[in-house]
């Protein structure tokens, strides 16, 4: 499966952005799709997670209350809904997908395929 992130830009501080994650290649039905995103000279950290049906989310403390992720199978996308944007929120920001759909891990290398990223920079 191939993805595709997109959606990010410069916005100020408390406003709202959503992400979009498409997938091309095979159904995204098959996968469990996360969130991580990676500021420079930080390692990549896992923002938050969808299980394959849609009904389980899993999210860092970091943004929980914030961030929403959804997903619509029908039409292979994944949506990573932000509000209340933070300066520390800003990174690439990357959705991947990986075929185990019982856990939402939080561990980059337990997924599979990874989109090239989208930047959301947040300025106060």
């Amino acid at each position: 499966v191939q993805l595709q992130a997109s959606g990010g830009g410069s916005v100020q501080v408390g406003v709202s952005l959503t992400l979009s994650c498409a997938a091309s290649g095979r159904a995204l039905s098959s996968y469990t799709v996360a969130w991580f995103r990676q500021a420079p000279g930080k390692e990549r950290e896992f923002v938050g997670g969808i299980n394959w049906k849609g009904d389980r989310t899993r999210y860092a403390d970091s943004v929980r209350g914030r961030f929403t992720i959804s997903r619509d199978n029908a039409m292979d996308t994944v949506h990573l809904r932000m509000i209340a944007l933070k300066p520390e929120d800003t990174a690439v920001y990357l959705c991947a997908a990986s075929p185990n759909v019982v856990t939402i891990n939080s561990l980059p290398a337990l997924y599979n395929y990874w989109g090239q990223g989208t930047q959301v920079t947040v300025s106060s």
